[in-house]
């Protein structure tokens, strides 16, 4: 398989909704990256988690509950994603990757489906997105995994789970919304 036909998987962060253009222009680079590249992008749960935070902060939840809303937070953002992201399409299943990526392209992934039938990270609000991301990009043998967050996030480790969740060897890269010119050499690389 060349370089260009391999899987990225690219987890896009939910707070950058909350910087204005940020989305956006993510969301348009990812895009054009796609013309080139297999690429499965990851949600963050961004606003929607952040309402399941604060209703658990107020009333109080179980936290397998907490966790599966919040990963059902991260499909809503994925339907956004999808419709942000030109020509990409929303998936729900591994089994579809290849199908939709045969040679380049971007599928969006809503997660909680497959992270429910796997459940095989820690039922906390300290699993976030990034472990999510990391699970899947190991589960199908990605290539690289890169990591789009807020600034403010940056050089924050990731989520505890993190570090146990990424496979050995398997590079990764994170990248602020002012710096998304550099996806493509995080693609090739």
């Amino acid at each position: 398989m060349n370089p260009s036909s391999s899987l990225s998987v690219i987890k896009i962060g939910g707070g950058l909704s909350a910087i204005p253009g940020a989305l956006n222009r993510v969301c348009r680079a990812v895009g054009g990256a796609g013309c080139s590249h297999r690429i499965l992008v990851v949600p963050g749960g961004g606003p929607f988690a952040d309402a399941v935070r604060e209703f658990d902060r107020r009333e109080g939840l179980a936290p397998a509950s907490a966790h599966w809303m919040a990963i059902l937070a991260m499909d809503q953002y994925a339907h956004v994603l999808a419709e942000r992201i030109a020509g990409a399409t929303l998936i729900n299943e591994p089994g579809a990757v290849l199908q939709v990526l045969r040679r380049s392209g971007v599928a969006v992934l809503a997660p909680f489906r497959w992270m429910r039938s796997a459940d095989v990270l820690p039922h906390t609000w300290e699993v976030t997105s990034d472990s999510i991301a990391a699970f899947v990009a190991g589960a199908l043998d990605a290539a690289r995994l890169i990591l789009i967050k807020p600034v403010s996030e940056i050089p924050d480790p990731m989520d505890p789970h993190f570090a146990a969740t990424l496979p050995a060897g398997l590079p990764f890269s994170t990248l602020g919304p002012d710096q998304i010119d550099e996806l493509a050499a995080c693609l090739s690389g």
